[in-house]
């Protein structure tokens, strides 16, 4: 990929993430991994007027090597690229369920089978931390060990991914899924399903959808 085609990317991304909701104002951010770093939406960003322009180069060591602030959450994306080598892109959003439930500092449990999509069997609730901070970069490390999602206490969500879109749509999985289990507990104790289900559902997920291609950063 070009870098004029991944400035594209990452903007077509984050104003995606603003039309469904899951992105309101400057509360979110995405990253693309590149050879020299990543691209990540601005500080203070906004999904609506956000152009390609926009989309800044950092290092994974936070040396902005192109026009523009990076966003405030520019550690906890390059910990994620450091910690995870075949991570291609990060999604953080502060989305209404998912925010809810980190609200409530609890992990999401294996009600739906479709946990499974994220790795283990729950996703995690990453513990409080002041955001932009290099312990937040870490809880949310150690949170998404084995996983590819997890929540943020009192804060919101993070998803990783191989490339931008399917980055996007472990995002959109995540807040609904979020939404669901809401939802259920609203009207009693949901079920949650045993290790045995929750195996067999990995088993499943081994031939489920598209075969991954490989990816490559931009230069």
């Amino acid at each position: 990929m070009k870098r004029s085609e991944a400035r594209a990317a990452v903007a077509a991304a984050y104003r995606g993430l603003g039309r469904r909701g899951l992105i309101v104002g400057s509360a979110g951010n995405v990253s693309l991994r590149t050879r020299k770093g990543m691209l990540i939406t601005p500080s203070g960003g906004d999904p609506d007027r956000a152009g390609s322009a926009d989309m800044v180069s950092v290092t994974l060591d936070g040396v902005v090597t192109s026009d523009g602030t990076p966003s405030s959450e520019w550690a906890m994306h390059a910990a994620i690229y450091h910690a995870k080598p075949a991570v291609g892109c990060v999604v953080h959003t502060h989305a209404d369920a998912c925010t809810a439930l980190a609200a409530l500092n609890q992990d999401l449990p294996a009600f739906h089978y479709m946990i499974a999509s994220f790795g283990g069997n729950g996703v995690r609730c990453a513990p409080y931390a002041t955001f932009g901070t290099s312990r937040l970069a870490h809880d949310a490390v150690e949170a998404l060990a084995g996983r590819s999602a997890c929540l943020l206490a009192n804060h919101g969500m993070i998803v990783h991914g191989r490339g931008v879109e399917d980055t996007v749509a472990r995002a959109v999985l995540l807040e609904t899924l979020c939404r669901q289990y809401l939802l259920a507990l609203s009207a009693g104790a949901p079920r949650i399903l045993t290790s045995q289900e929750m195996a067999d559902a990995h088993e499943r997920f081994k031939t489920y959808g598209p075969r991954q291609r490989p990816t490559h950063p931009p230069g």
